[in-house]
């Protein structure tokens, strides 16, 4: 007689045939990590295909057989906790979603995101859109394909932007920035009318690159990112990935003249970093384990970024530092001037690169052109004129190149279609988290000014960072702040810091 499988003996089944998956699929971000910083040239064609073979391995393993049966044994099993019944029930639902997806398809997608990397990065280097467009049709067409493989009720667009924060839809979206936009503009339109505005034009001298690297270090360091379970190096666009909560890289670029440029990326890419490495390393390949979503993650860089870079009391501590760093680059600059000029409102052409306000014009003309795009209303030979258009009505700025236009971006040559307004979600959630930790602890600011953010992250760690992936962003948002998203705290954020600045 075979003794039948107890629950306990098919959970650890299942959770060893998802730590399987997950280490083919960090294999995976390891190759396409590479890709990014250190793969030579030559190395593109064959990369190409063996990114392609992992992508089809993982996706054999997410809607193996095997997997599809302790699944549906274990889903109302008794003898499981809640954490395990909840990733049972996680996991059945991407299995079913996974199963949507043909091998065939699996495939052609991550090599077609291949060559639209490549292809982007030369059209980048030589600022010519078209070198790009043949294989952003390619991809365009694929992710239509996806929207009809996913399924959706309303809009294609919503089966995308689902993949990066549940629930998301066109409908909630243009309710958002509608409500949104009108309010940004009427503090753009008071700063505008200010009768002064900060003199910011000392942060665009010349600053070596290597004080400049080893200053952004420093900085990284004392935000608590842990060099001995993570590194950083240079690409063409800061990005972060993870391989596992003890493996989390991170880049940065440097421009010689910007200090600002390398800086802030370095402390944005650390926010997703300090969650990745906030993870449960017991859950790793369980949703217990993973991100709860792209707009919590962005909510992580977005409050490290903005909420601490870019606060007075951060820069109390980190200015003096900065003075010894690069000597004579900020002498007859006051600690005020400083934070005022890094804080300063301009419409601009760069989206990483532009103030807090103006960024979420940047982020909705990215939604409202991926939108079109998916909707079949616009082609990928038009977007260069579309994007023009755009920035002119909204930030009413001239784009002068592709470089600094519709290139700019490397999400669309991954096939990301569907990130972009995770960061302006993120930059919601991250001022209603920001704010209940200073609830929590009066003494916040205080500390940041002595250098000390420890229990800033350590608040982040016990109601975010720990929870994984077992809870949604708004129940996320309501375990850390009591309530779901309110986007009032970003709103009165805005208006408290900008009032004080422009005196308006």
């Amino acid at each position: 007689m075979i003794k039948k499988a107890s629950t306990r003996e098919l959970y650890e089944e299942y959770r060893q045939h998802m730590r399987k998956l997950a280490d083919v699929r960090a294999s995976l971000a390891l190759m396409q990590w590479d890709q990014e910083t250190y793969l030579p040239v030559k190395g593109a064609g064959f990369r190409a295909q063996q990114v392609a073979t992992l992508s089809e391995m993982a996706h054999e393993l997410a809607t193996a057989d095997k997997l599809g049966n302790l699944l549906e044994s274990l889903e109302g099993a008794s003898g499981l906790n809640e954490t395990e019944k909840k990733n049972i029930y996680l996991n059945r639902e991407d299995f079913l979603k996974q199963k949507k997806y043909p091998s065939a398809f699996v495939r052609k997608m991550s090599e077609t995101v291949s060559r639209s990397f490549n292809a982007w990065n030369l059209a980048k280097k030589e600022n010519r859109f078209p070198l790009f467009e043949k294989e952003l049709a390619e991809l365009v067409e694929l992710k239509k394909e996806e929207t009809r493989i996913l399924g959706y009720k309303e809009h294609p667009y919503d089966a995308l932007m689902d993949e990066f924060e549940k629930g998301c839809t066109v409908k909630l979206l243009d309710k958002i920035f509608g409500d949104m936009l009108p309010k940004l503009r009427s503090i753009l339109e008071k700063i505008n009318q200010a009768k002064s505005s900060p003199d910011d034009s000392f942060l665009l001298n010349a600053y070596d690159k290597k004080k400049q690297w080893d200053f952004g270090m420093q900085v990284i360091a004392e935000l608590g990112f842990d060099f001995e379970a993570g590194r950083q190096d240079i690409s063409s666009h800061p990005f972060s990935t993870s391989f596992n909560k003890n493996d989390v890289r991170i880049t940065t670029r440097i421009d010689e003249n910007d200090f600002s440029s390398m800086l802030f990326s370095c402390i944005h890419e650390t926010g997703h970093a300090l969650y990745e490495q906030g993870l449960p390393e017991s859950e790793y390949g369980l949703p217990s384990g993973e991100f709860a979503s792209l707009g919590i993650h962005e909510s992580q860089s977005r409050l490290w970024e903005n909420h601490v870079g870019r606060s007075r009391a951060f820069w109390k501590f980190n200015y003096p530092l900065a003075k010894q760093q690069f000597p004579g680059a900020f002498d007859g600059i006051s600690e005020d001037h400083f934070y005022k000029a890094i804080n300063k409102v301009r419409p601009s052409l760069i989206r990483t690169e532009s103030d807090e306000l103006t960024y979420h014009f940047h982020v909705m003309i990215r939604y409202e052109i991926e939108k079109m795009l998916i909707g079949g209303e616009l082609q990928t030979k038009d977007i260069p004129a579309c994007w023009n258009e755009k920035y002119k009505q909204w930030l009413g700025v001239d784009v002068p190149d592709d470089k600094r236009g519709c290139l700019q971006d490397v999400h669309w040559s991954h096939g990301s279609f569907g990130y972009f307004p995770t960061y302006s979600l993120g930059s919601f959630y991250a001022a209603q988290f920001f704010k209940n930790a200073g609830i929590a602890d009066t003494r916040l600011n205080d500390k940041m000014g002595n250098g000390d953010t420890t229990e800033l992250l350590q608040w982040l760690r016990q109601r975010i960072h720990s929870q994984g992936r077992i809870w949604n962003s708004e129940e996320v948002c309501k375990i850390a702040t009591g309530e779901t998203l309110n986007v009032q705290y970003f709103l009165d954020y805005l208006l408290d810091k900008y009032s004080n600045i422009y005196e308006i």
